[in-house]
C-alpha cells in the first residue's frame, strides 16, 4: 500500500499471501493515480519512496531512482533506529484502519474483486474520517 502526505491511501495491490513484497514493489508504485496540484503536468510517482528491509534490493533501488523517485528504503544487517520509524507509522496506521473494518481483517472471499470493492470502501470510509477530523 502507498499513501500520500496525510497517510490517506493512493494505491493498493492484491496479492496472495505466499507472494514476497518486494515483486510487487514496482507494479505499485506504477499504481498510483496522478496527483494534482498545481497547473501543468500532473505528478505520477512520488518524490521519495520509504520501505523497511524486506524491500532491500539493489536492483530496485536502480529503478525508482531511474524513475525518479529516491528510495529510502533500510538496509538489511543495519540497527533498528535507522529513523524511517517516524515516517513509516503513517502506513502502519493506515494498514491497522483497515484491520480496524472487521471484514479486512481476514480474507474471506473467494473472488479477488469483491475484496478489492471492499478496500476500496475501507478506503472511502477511511478518507470521509479523515476529512470529517479536519
Amino acid at each position: 500500500m502507498i499513501t500520500e502526505g496525510g497517510g490517506i491511501p493512493t494505491a493498493f495491490k492484491l496479492t496472495g499471501g505466499n507472494v514476497n513484497d518486494v515483486t510487487q514493489l514496482l507494479p505499485l508504485v506504477e499504481a498510483i493515480p496522478p496527483v494534482r496540484g498545481k497547473r501543468g503536468h500532473p505528478r505520477h510517482r512520488p518524490d521519495a519512496l520509504y520501505a523497511d528491509r524486506a524491500y532491500d534490493s539493489d536492483k530496485h533501488r536502480k529503478e525508482l531512482r531511474a524513475k525518479g523517485v529516491d528510495p529510502q528504503i533500510a538496509q538489511r544487517g543495519t540497527d533498528h533506529g535507522s529513523g524511517l520509524g517516524t515516517v513509516r507509522w503513517v502506513v502502519e496506521r493506515t494498514i491497522a484502519w483497515y484491520h480496524g473494518m472487521k471484514r479486512l481483517r481476514i480474507r474471506w472471499e473467494r473472488r479477488d474483486d469483491i475484496h478489492e470493492a471492499f478496500l476500496g470502501l475501507a478506503t472511502c470510509i477511511i478518507c470521509y474520517r479523515h476529512i470529517k477530523i479536519l
